[in-house]
């Protein structure tokens, strides 16, 4: 959808494409040409995106994509239908739970996961001073989620000092499971 996107805005080749997505969307996660292309194949293979030409750059001309007029009712569907987060939140959920189920001292990776967001927190805070409008919103919406986090965070941690859970025993094995 972010190419749909992008092109969206107008005709672009790969390259430029990378380059905008990068600025825009990319905060510590920038695309990879080959990634850009495949994308792009994909999408012209689904009737999405269409080769129009080439342009000429810096060295090889440049294949230029636009979106097709089935590629702006797809992306406009994906914009007016609303994001259902995922359930649970997946690594710091399963760390803990897993520790507890192995007899571990869950409290410790609560307790170090807290010093890290607490960290980003205040890394984030002090670059939205110097950063554009992109990147505060960014760190705005990083931010907000590192709050929610803490709050799970807290919440568990006392659920943890007041072993509100017992690890269940695990299933007895024999020797022929083992191999």
């Amino acid at each position: 959808m972010a190419m749909l996107g992008l092109l969206d805005a107008g005709p672009s080749h790969g390259w430029a494409l990378k380059q905008r997505y990068d600025r825009l969307l990319g905060h510590g996660r920038e695309l990879r040409f080959g990634q850009v292309y495949s994308t792009l194949a994909r999408l012209q293979r689904d009737g999405l995106v269409r080769d129009i030409g080439f342009a000429p750059g810096e060295g090889a001309e440049r294949r230029v994509y636009a979106i097709t007029e089935r590629g702006v009712e797809d992306f406009d569907t994906w914009l007016g239908t609303p994001h259902v987060p995922a359930g649970r939140p997946a690594e710091l959920f399963t760390k803990v739970v897993l520790a507890m189920a192995a007899g571990r001292p869950a409290s410790e990776i609560l307790v170090a996961q807290q010093r890290v967001y607490l960290e980003r927190m205040r890394h984030l805070t002090a670059s939205r001073h110097t950063a554009d409008m992109i990147d505060r919103l960014a760190a705005d919406y990083e931010i907000a989620h590192l709050e929610a986090d803490l709050g799970w965070i807290e919440v568990a941690a006392a659920r943890v000092a007041a072993k509100e859970w017992e690890p269940e025993a695990p299933a007895p094995s024999t020797a022929e499971e083992g191999r």
